[in-house]
């Protein structure tokens, strides 16, 4: 699994279902309608959200050579 941190590239708004896609290896677009159909239930599925974009560390960029 890798480590769960907000993508530089493929995100939507805030990286977390990339993110949590790239852990879990499934799709960035399964995993946001997931994300979507959850939140028809009841539940702080929002306020988690907004918690792991707050919370999850942006992945670091690859060094370039100069």
């Amino acid at each position: 699994m890798a480590a769960l941190a907000r993508p530089r590239d493929g995100r939507m708004i805030g990286g977390v279902c990339a993110a949590l896609a790239r852990r879990f290896g499934t799709s960035a677009t399964t995993m946001r309608v997931i994300f979507l159909v959850s939140c028809l239930l009841p539940g702080p599925q929002f306020l988690l959200y907004l918690a792991l974009w707050l919370l999850l560390p942006t992945e670091k960029s690859a060094p370039t050579a100069w």
